[in-house]
């Protein structure tokens, strides 16, 4: 059995998601739901759901180091074998990161490399792209920079705005998301050498496609 630990920071659609995929299995199970903030309703979702659901609160910690040794520390009580960062709206530390190197999973609103960082969907739109979408990837020190696993693309059309491709994108997530912690909990899914790896094969620069 795989124990996940989630972070969040906000409404928790792509959390409710594994929480689902993880109903009634016997190879992975959510071990607790931290959130940098209280009264967000991913945390309900989790107490909902009979998951810890902790806050390791961020407000007024300037020092960014101190905070991620705090949320290292909690997370660590856990002992889990995959952070799950589910809308978890900071930027973590190096030394975070390489904590949970090869562990740590995100999902970010593009078509990785393209459009890493923020406001995705309008960035997509300005740039006069038909086709956007989501990657998840393993988290390195670079933003938005891991080996991507798998995508989901999407079209836009002439007459939508950031918010249509936004509910567009958000049920793919929900669909490839526990799909990829599936695979990682189930030993097909690493990271080797700064590469993502499946069932024992090298991913490219846009992960595992199915066609």
């Amino acid at each position: 059995m795989k124990k996940l630990v989630v972070l969040v920071s906000g409404n928790g659609s792509n959390l409710q998601a594994i929480i689902d995929r993880c109903h009634d299995r016997n190879d992975m199970h959510i071990a607790a739901v931290l959130a940098n903030k209280e009264e967000v309703y991913g945390l309900t979702r989790a107490t909902d759901a009979g998951i810890d659901a902790v806050v390791v609160a961020s407000k007024g910690m300037t020092d960014r180091s101190q905070y991620d040794n705090q949320l290292m520390a909690t997370i660590d009580e856990y002992a889990p074998d995959l952070i799950v960062l589910a809308g978890f709206m900071r930027i973590l530390t190096p030394e975070f990161v390489r904590h949970y190197e090869g562990k740590m999973l995100n999902i970010h609103p593009s078509l990785l490399p393209k459009y890493p960082g923020l406001n995705t969907h309008q960035r997509a739109i300005d740039a006069g792209d038909t086709e956007h979408g989501t990657s998840v990837h393993f988290v390195t020190e670079e933003l938005d920079g891991g080996p991507v696993i798998l995508q989901a693309r999407v079209p836009i059309f002439e007459d939508d705005n950031a918010d249509n491709v936004f509910a567009r994108i958000q049920e793919q997530e929900h669909r490839i998301y526990p799909l990829v912690i599936e695979w990682f909990c189930q030993g097909r899914l690493e990271m080797t050498e700064g590469n993502a790896v499946l069932d024992s094969a090298t991913l490219g620069l846009h992960g595992y496609a199915f066609e």
